[in-house]
C-alpha cells in the first residue's frame, strides 16, 4: 500500500519485543551516524549498529551480497536470530537485498532516503563509475567537502542552517579527507551501480513488513523513487517528511524513531 504522508501511517504489525534493531548506514558513513537515531529510541531499545565494510577500516568495500553477509554475521555474533532491519541510502539497499535473500532473519524493514531501485539513481552516479572520470570526480568532490566543514565558520553556518551538530560535521570532514573512503566510494559506488538491477528483480519477493521513509526535499535520492520503490515492494508503506532532506537519521531523529518503533 502507498501512503504518502507527512505524518506518517501506521504500522499494522508490532515488532517483536524481543527484536534488536539493526542499523545499516549509507555512503559515505559509520555506525556512529545512528548516535541521534538510538537516542530518541531510547535505553528500552536493542541496537546493533554496524560499520560496513569498507568503512571499518579493516576489510574492503564489497557488493550487496558482501554486505548482507556482514549484515548477518553481526546478527550472528549478537545471538540474534532476527532483527528489525532499518538501513539509510545505500544502506538500505542492504538492508532489502538481505531479506530477499535472508527473509527469516528480518522481522521487519524500514528503508529511509533508499538508493534501492534504479530510479534513485542519477547521472552523476553513473559517472562515478567510471574508471578514471569516477575517481576523480569522487576524490575532488569528497576533498573540497571535507576542506570546507573543515573551516569552523562555514561548520558552524552548515550545523545552523541544516540542523547538523558540528560534531557530526567535524567527524564528516574527516571521512571526507581520507584516502580510505574515497577508495570505498569509489569501489562500492560501482557495486551499487552494477546490482540494483538485480534488486529491483527481486523486490516483488519480500514478503517482510516493510516502511519506506523519505524526505520531500531529498535532494540524493528524490522521493519520486522511494514512491516508486513503495509500488515495488508488497504491502510497502511510504512516509513521507515534508520539507526533510537526505540526512533523516540525523536531522530528524526523533521522527523517524517514532517511525521505527511505531506499532
Amino acid at each position: 500500500m502507498h501512503r504518502p504522508s507527512s505524518q506518517g501511517a501506521a504500522v499494522r504489525r508490532r515488532r517483536p519485543s524481543s527484536d534488536p534493531f539493526l542499523l545499516l548506514h549509507g555512503q559515505p558513513g559509520a555506525a556512529a551516524d545512528w548516535e541521534r537515531l538510538k537516542a530518541a529510541l531510547g535505553e528500552g531499545a536493542t541496537t546493533l549498529a554496524i560499520d560496513r565494510p569498507g568503512w571499518d577500516g579493516a576489510t574492503p568495500a564489497t557488493d550487496l551480497a558482501g554486505n548482507a553477509r556482514a549484515a548477518l554475521a553481526a546478527l550472528d555474533l549478537a545471538g540474534a536470530g532476527r532483527a528489525t532491519v532499518v538501513g539509510h541510502s545505500l544502506g538500505a539497499a542492504v538492508a532489502a537485498w538481505l531479506a530477499t535473500s535472508h527473509p527469516d532473519r528480518v522481522s521487519r524493514l524500514v528503508l529511509v532516503s533508499p538508493a534501492a531501485n534504479r530510479a534513485s539513481l542519477r547521472p552523476l552516479d553513473y559517472v562515478l563509475t567510471a574508471p578514471a572520470v569516477g575517481w576523480l570526480t569522487a576524490v575532488a568532490t569528497m576533498s573540497a567537502g571535507g576542506l570546507l566543514l573543515g573551516a569552523r565558520p562555514v561548520r558552524r553556518w552548515v550545523a545552523e542552517a541544516t540542523a547538523l551538530d558540528e560534531r557530526y560535521l567535524r567527524s564528516a570532514a574527516r571521512m571526507l579527507l581520507a584516502p580510505a573512503a574515497w577508495r570505498a566510494f569509489v569501489r562500492e559506488q560501482r557495486f551499487l551501480v552494477r546490482d540494483l538491477p538485480s534488486l529491483e528483480r527481486r523486490l516483488g519477493q519480500i514478503a517482510t513488513p516493510t516502511t519506506i521513509v523519505s524526505g520531500t526535499a531529498d535532494r540524493v535520492v528524490p522521493v519520486a523513487a522511494a514512491r516508486g520503490l513503495a509500488r515495488q515492494i508488497p504491502g510497502a508503506q511510504l512516509v513521507e517528511i515534508e520539507r526533510a532532506g537526505h540526512l533523516l537519521h540525523v536531522q530528524q531523529a526523533g521522527r523517524l524513531a517514532e517511525i521505527v518503533a511505531e506499532a
